[in-house]
């Protein structure tokens, strides 16, 4: 999939199709390219998530932009996404270190069990956004989990993304398995540097992708950088 969406996305940016116009059928595509409709869909999506296509049922994909936008996860941008997350999950990372029960940890550990054995990229996604919610309940703050309910499309949605197209579940696992550790030694500090250092990686992973102009993220109070506020 990843070689479909370079191709396509070269020749949107490339200006190869003006904005405004149709790209190809999904069957001339498919042909085009010798791929089936499965691959060719997800990279299509994977353009509109980047904010260079936009699909009008019945009519087609149509060029929008001819750079990458801040990505759109659900009803979210990235950027405004990853300003949250920050302000939220790393304190709330904090709080659930000093009051996390066992039956809280023990869901937290069957749950990245689960995860590093799960073969399904799908189920895998789920999981991932029950992890965020669980850390959320160890709070024991159900104002924390509401939060995390509402985004929780955004963050699957982002999740599926950066899994696809950045490689993220095995450095997933990993980052999820210090961030329980942390919550296990009941240290709020090192839950919350963990926390940070996670929403750190996910941050680079689409930089990476969409490019450092395609993610924005505004200053903080006093001008102060979102990544600089949240770590």
């Amino acid at each position: 999939m990843e070689a479909v969406l370079g191709h396509l996305r070269g020749a949107i940016e490339r200006g190869e199709y003006a904005i405004g116009d149709k790209l190809p059928s999904e069957a001339e595509l498919c042909r085009t390219l010798e791929v089936s409709r499965p691959v060719l869909r997800e990279a299509l999506c994977a353009l509109q998530t980047m904010g260079l296509t936009v699909a009008r049922t019945g009519k087609g994909t149509f060029v929008i932009a001819h750079h990458v936008q801040d990505p759109t996860f659900g009803d979210y941008a990235a950027g405004d996404l990853l300003e949250v997350r920050r302000h939220i999950e790393i304190p709330v990372a904090g709080y659930a270190a000093v009051r996390r029960t066992p039956a809280n940890l023990d869901r937290l550990t069957r749950l990245l069990d689960r995860m590093e054995r799960e073969t399904d990229t799908a189920a895998w996604v789920a999981m991932d956004t029950l992890f965020h919610l669980t850390v959320a309940e160890a709070a024991q703050n159900p104002v924390f989990r509401r939060v995390i309910e509402e985004i929780r499309d955004a963050l699957a949605r982002q999740s599926a993304f950066l899994n696809e197209l950045g490689g993220r579940r095995e450095h997933s696992d990993r980052e999820h398995r210090a961030i329980v550790a942390a919550l296990t030694a009941g240290s709020a500090r090192d839950a919350s540097d963990a926390m940070a250092h996670h929403l750190d990686r996910v941050e680079s992973s689409l930089t990476a992708i969409v490019g450092a102009a395609g993610l924005a993220t505004g200053p903080g109070p006093g001008g102060i950088g979102m990544r600089g506020a949240g770590a």
